[in-house]
């Protein structure tokens, strides 16, 4: 039986009828059930859902404190969600009532809203206002992608993370190696930086949890090829990003810790931090890590390796944003928030606290970021055009299990030699096909 996008969502919305209440109590949005809210009086009080509240409601405070210092005749109401209840809590509010105004939306679960038809489409509103041209464009285009409806944007990008290629400075150094700028220049210092029969190895590679992206950054870095999608095909299986991947994989026990088939984030980044490993990808959340183990003076951060052209090819990363809920009755008000959250000062603040990339191109050559070294070089990377980005179709219903659980117990076969490269890439572009197809035959209805 095919189960809609829709159906999935509400599947997704068991919880107590007390959270139900809860939210509706707290909410000044109307449900998702009928009729597009109004502009509103552009003044009086606005909810703001925060979908992380664990990291940011002390930097949401200060926003909002600003914020209606400069507008007094409006107020904003704060609900903190912590992270891992987000979804649930929108597909809750949905079938039962109780939407903000404005909440903080990913783009892992922003097509489930869009489908849902909750959203307002935003970017004539951005166009016609401030944050025309202020927008990182590489986050526009994931945001337009991960809605799933072609060039309509719904919601205002704020943040993205992105992946690093952590090297050890002092090892380098000591080697003679310049730093791993290139993929040639990567997979040489790997070698070189092993010693058969020692604890000292050029790389760490994630084999357990969280195991997909950087096989697929791997791939798509090396293969160059720039799109997701040949039609309605993917291009997970190419020979090129097939061979790309028995590069990577070649790897492992060879040049990295047997251990790594294993190894998540948590233990990738502690065996690097309090090793001797020369290098590792991950994104930049664990630059305040490497800093506590190593200090500044013994390592650096680099966006993925180029290609020997100098062209940089990544996959991806889930970019944060804030949607304007279509059911509000206070639109003009709430658009109003978004404008000023997502404004050079308040944009820049809010990532400082996140360390995360900001959205707001002005934000580039802000103080904090010229000294978060590997953040300066990740926006410069996503700002300048020099770096091609694959978007990740994070619009699909089976992307997650696909992507995760569905895979990486045989990304570990790959790794230990019991499922081939080719294989492997048959077997997830097979999967994403079908759920395209699913998809597009959903969406088009």
């Amino acid at each position: 039986m095919t189960v809609s996008k829709t159906d999935r969502g509400r599947t997704a919305a068991a919880v107590s009828l007390a959270t139900v209440l809860a939210l509706t109590a707290t909410a000044c949005g109307d449900d998702g059930s009928g009729g597009s809210g109004s502009e509103g009086s552009g003044k009086g009080e606005i909810t703001l859902w925060d979908n992380n509240t664990g990291e940011r409601r002390d930097i949401w405070a200060q926003i909002i404190k600003d914020f209606e210092k400069q507008n007094k005749d409006i107020k904003v109401k704060y609900v903190g969600l912590p992270i891992d209840q987000v979804q649930q809590k929108y597909d809750t509010a949905i079938d039962g009532g109780g939407l903000p105004d404005v909440g903080g939306v990913g783009t892992a679960y922003l097509s489930n809203l869009v489908v849902r038809d909750v959203l307002e489409p935003v970017g004539d509103r951005i166009d016609a206002g401030p944050l025309k041209g202020k927008l990182v464009p590489s986050m526009v285009e994931s945001v337009k992608a991960a809605g799933g409806r072609g060039d309509a944007m719904y919601s205002v990008p704020s943040s993205t993370n992105n992946g690093t290629l952590w090297y050890r400075t002092d090892l380098f150094s000591r080697a003679g190696l310049e730093a791993p700028t290139t993929w040639s220049a990567f997979y040489d210092a790997a070698e070189k930086l092993t010693e058969p029969g020692t604890d000292k190895f050029g790389y760490t590679i994630r084999g357990g949890a969280g195991s997909i992206a950087p096989a697929m950054d791997a791939m798509y870095g090396q293969s160059g090829i720039t799109s997701f999608w040949e039609g309605d095909k993917t291009t997970v299986n190419d020979p090129k990003n097939v061979a790309a991947l028995e590069k990577y994989v070649a790897l492992y026990k060879k040049v990295t810790p047997s251990a790594d088939v294993n190894n998540d984030f948590i233990k990738m980044v502690a065996q690097y931090d309090n090793g001797t490993i020369g290098m590792l990808t991950h994104n930049l959340a664990s630059y305040q890590d490497h800093v506590k183990s190593l200090g500044e003076e013994k390592f650096k951060g680099l966006p993925y390796p180029a290609q020997e052209n100098g062209e940089r090819v990544q996959v991806s990363n889930p970019v944060d944003g804030l949607g304007l809920f279509k059911n509000s009755k206070n639109k003009a008000a709430a658009w109003k928030f978004i404008e000023f959250a997502a404004s050079h000062k308040s944009n820049s603040a809010w990532n400082e606290s996140a360390g995360s990339i900001p959205a707001n191109i002005d934000a580039a050559s802000d103080a904090w970021i010229q000294k978060a070294e590997p953040t300066a070089a990740a926006m410069k990377a996503l700002s300048d055009g020099s770096t091609k980005i694959v978007n990740l179709p994070y619009y699909l219903p089976d992307w997650n299990t696909i992507s995760k659980s569905g895979n990486e117990p045989n990304f570990q076969k790959v790794l230990l030699g019991d499922m081939t490269a080719k294989e492997f890439a048959d077997k997830v572009a097979k999967e994403l096909n079908d759920a395209q197809a699913e998809w597009k035959e959903q969406t088009e209805k």
